[in-house]
């Protein structure tokens, strides 16, 4: 009786190996655990350099604006890289807003097959994400060399629209023979310029990438909630910060030929569409 009963009085512990091993995992077995899960922290993928400016380039390279422009006709073309690094490389280097990436042939055969007047089409007077990139800052043949450029990167054997010839001068009219004198006709007007940008002309043209699908963290267009605290602050001050630039956004959103006037009218249209 009195064996039973020191029996149940005693641990699981019987041997000095049992010992041994009960310290060991209550002990050691932890210190390697902690140790383990510290370099698990420590050593986690970081991101890697310039991968947080990714998307910061969304509309850096957006620099249409209604403005009037005086230029020369017969200048040299662009090449079709320099544009798309300019005009298409913010979405297309990085597939944002469902923009087919460069050298992607999957993405870009079915576009391809559309043909090349197709592509050109669209890329003039935009398609979804995408605003018109006609009547910016370059020309329709150069949109095409860009647009060339992406689709021959991707599979495409289109040619390259060419400087076209200049236009031959006018041959020197006959002098007329004298006539009588005539009164004088009053001078006609001179024809007015034509306007700057408004707030929403800019918008489809240098904002509507980013912010008519969220991209980068935008708030997006008519999205009243998203809109709401930015509201608060008024136009002034949003208008202070997109000239400054913030986050992804660079400044002016990147319609760096854009007037400070302009840029209010682009920040007062969001603001009104999402009332």
């Amino acid at each position: 009786m009195s064996d039973h009963a020191h029996d149940s009085h005693t641990g699981p512990i019987k041997t000095p190996a049992q010992l041994l091993w009960t310290s060991f995992f209550a002990f050691v077995v932890p210190v390697f655990i902690i140790i383990g899960l510290v370099y698990y922290v420590t050593s986690g993928n970081k991101p890697a350099a310039g991968a947080v400016d990714t998307e910061q380039a969304t509309a850096q390279r957006i620099q249409k604006v209604g403005a009037i422009e005086i230029r020369d006709a017969n200048r040299p073309l662009e090449a079709g890289a320099n544009v798309y690094k300019a005009q298409c490389a913010a979405c297309h280097d990085a597939g944002l807003a469902g923009a087919p990436k460069l050298g992607d042939a999957g993405g870009w055969a079915a576009r391809i097959a559309t043909g090349y007047d197709a592509l050109l089409n669209s890329a003039l007077k935009g398609k979804g994400a995408m605003g018109a990139q006609g009547g910016g800052a370059f020309r329709d043949a150069e949109i095409g060399r860009a647009v060339v450029h992406m689709a021959n990167a991707s599979g495409a054997k289109f040619a390259e629209p060419q400087q076209p010839p200049p236009a031959a001068a006018a041959a020197p009219a006959a002098a007329p023979a004298p006539v009588a004198a005539a009164p004088a006709a009053a001078a006609a007007p001179a024809p007015a310029a034509t306007p700057v940008a408004g707030g929403e002309a800019l918008y489809k043209q240098a904002c509507t990438v980013c912010h008519a699908a969220g991209v980068a963290g935008a708030p997006k267009t008519g999205d009243k909630a998203a809109w709401a605290p930015r509201a608060a602050q008024g136009v002034d001050a949003l208008t202070a910060v997109v000239l400054k630039g913030k986050g992804a956004m660079p400044p002016k959103g990147g319609a760096m030929s854009a007037s400070d006037a302009e840029i209010k009218a682009a920040v007062q249209y969001l603001l009104d569409v999402a009332k």
